[in-house]
């Protein structure tokens, strides 16, 4: 069952304009990181004007101006559950773990249905999911590398699947066969990003922030998906979670794999869904039942962040990982959607 938490309330402090960025840094959809399960297993849990500082976030509108926000967070009740874990043995370099899971979407029915219709390619070449009329969350690493915005995050784009109509006549020369999906394109209005991201607690890159907000400049007709708060491993039926996404290596194809996760601290999901460089920023959810309700309901409750390669003992290690909407996560982005904290109360 979905759990109604009382959420903390991220409120706006005051807003300062930045120098335009130089969209200089190169796309990376592999990180390389120092900090994996064991040195999460020791961060200590951030005192409330660390998450003041972690939470403030920028925003870059289209034209390249950029400002920086100040945020209070009020109501904050700290988890008293710590991280569960369970230990695993090292794996070989490689995102496909044993025989590939993941399934293409070819039938346009279901493409263009719910769940499937809310994955959403990002013009940086990852994916993400439509949370709103007019948002979209997605991996802040799509966008920026911890030093500066990618160079395509300028004149940033959100591809929607969408099916040919019957109206439209013969198809084009070169058009896409095979129920390969093809895009509506909408311009990227403004772009949120927590200031975590580029201030890591490890000293390292932060994975914990490794998350971002798109606010389209049209909003669409679709059905999205909501936010829900991320359970723990234990309450989720089986373990499992999903997503779909735009994998490299299946060019044009919606990518869908369910599979369950290993391994979880506070603020990150460690598994090993088969997944490559494409799918990132895609929409972690799960399916379970509305309270006091027959009806169940899906909610993303993580974005998947990507593979993550990681020194443990000199050993390189590597992990699948996915940032858990924490109820800090879940307030502040209900706040960057609605503007407000008053429709942020329940998660």
């Amino acid at each position: 069952t979905w759990h109604l938490k009382k959420i903390p309330q991220i409120v706006r402090k005051r807003t300062f304009s930045l120098d335009s960025p130089k969209f200089e840094a190169r796309t990376e959809l592999e990180l390389n990181s120092v900090c994996g399960i064991e040195c999460q297993r020791k961060l200590p849990v951030p005192s409330l004007s660390e998450l003041k500082d972690l939470l403030s976030y920028e925003t870059i509108f289209e034209n390249g101006t950029r400002t920086l926000t100040e945020v209070n967070v009020l109501g904050l009740v700290h988890d008293p559950a710590g991280n569960t874990t369970t230990r695993r043995s090292p794996r070989k370099k490689r995102q496909i773990y044993g025989t590939d899971s993941r399934f293409s979407i070819y039938d346009k029915r279901f493409m263009t249905n719910f769940p499937f219709n809310t994955a959403v390619k990002i013009s940086t070449g990852c994916s993400g999911i439509l949370i709103s009329p007019k948002h979209v969350l997605t991996a802040a690493h799509c966008l920026h590398n911890g030093k500066d915005y990618v160079k395509g995050s300028k004149r940033l784009r959100v591809g929607l699947m969408k099916t040919k109509s019957r109206g439209d006549g013969r198809k084009r020369k070169g058009a896409k066969r095979n129920g390969m999906p093809s895009f509506q394109w909408t311009r990227v209005k403004s772009t949120h990003i927590p200031k975590g991201w580029f201030k890591g607690v490890s000293g390292d890159i932060a994975m914990d922030y490794d998350y971002a907000v798109l606010e389209l400049k049209r909003p669409h007709k679709r059905k999205y998906m909501e936010l829900g708060i991320s359970p723990t491993i234990k309450m989720m039926p089986g373990s499992m979670i999903h997503f779909s996404g735009f994998d490299n290596d299946r060019s044009g194809q919606l990518v869908y794999r369910f599979c369950s996760i290993s391994d979880e601290s506070n603020d990150l999901f460690y598994q090993y869904c088969d997944a490559e460089p494409g799918s990132t920023g895609s929409g972690v959810y799960l399916r379970l039942k509305e309270p006091n309700k027959k009806k169940w309901k899906r909610k993303i409750i993580a974005v998947y962040s990507g593979h993550q390669w990681v020194d443990v003992n000199g050993e390189q290690q590597d992990y699948n990982v996915a940032v858990r909407i924490t109820p800090l996560k879940y307030a502040q982005i209900c706040f960057w959607i609605h503007g407000n904290d008053e429709n942020c109360a329940q998660g």
